[in-house]
């Protein structure tokens, strides 16, 4: 499984600025990605989803921050 987490640098140290999970969701679901799992939109702060990719894999992206 690949795994992105917002919001952390390399080493996973918070970041200043980044593009929250429910925003990645949002434009995920508007082009069409298939979610296995989702987070949940009327929350703030650490959330997560999972997509699969065109080649049947799943990606995480999980915010800790």
């Amino acid at each position: 499984m690949l795994t992105f987490n917002p919001g952390w640098s390399q080493n996973a140290e918070a970041l200043d600025a980044f593009t929250d999970v429910r925003d990645l969701q949002r434009e995920l679901k508007a082009a069409g990605a298939e979610f296995v799992s989702e987070a949940d939109e009327a929350t703030t702060g650490s959330g997560s989803f999972i997509v699969v990719d065109p080649d049947g894999n799943p990606v995480l992206v999980d915010q800790h921050v």
